[in-house]
């Protein structure tokens, strides 16, 4: 219950990173050095397993992947 009101789960947010390392052909070492990234936390984004989003990390995926964030992150909607 947030608010008072209760909220229902339409979906998740799906982080697409391991497969934007797959199509770059980027290694995960080499990612993790470009983005100042430890390798325990490229991993939770690439299992999606991160309970808070950082701007800083979003900024420094993105700027190293050259990709939009709409590439990186993807809405998947509760059936």
């Amino acid at each position: 219950m947030v608010g008072g009101t209760d909220m229902e789960k339409t979906g998740h947010l799906h982080i697409r990173l391991g497969a934007l390392l797959e199509e770059k052909k980027l290694s995960k070492n080499k990612f993790s050095q470009r983005a100042e990234m430890q390798r325990t936390q490229l991993n939770k984004y690439i299992n999606n397993d991160v309970a808070l989003l950082s701007v800083d990390v979003l900024e420094r995926i993105c700027s190293v992947l050259d990709c939009e964030v709409s590439d990186l992150l993807e809405f998947k909607r509760e059936d």
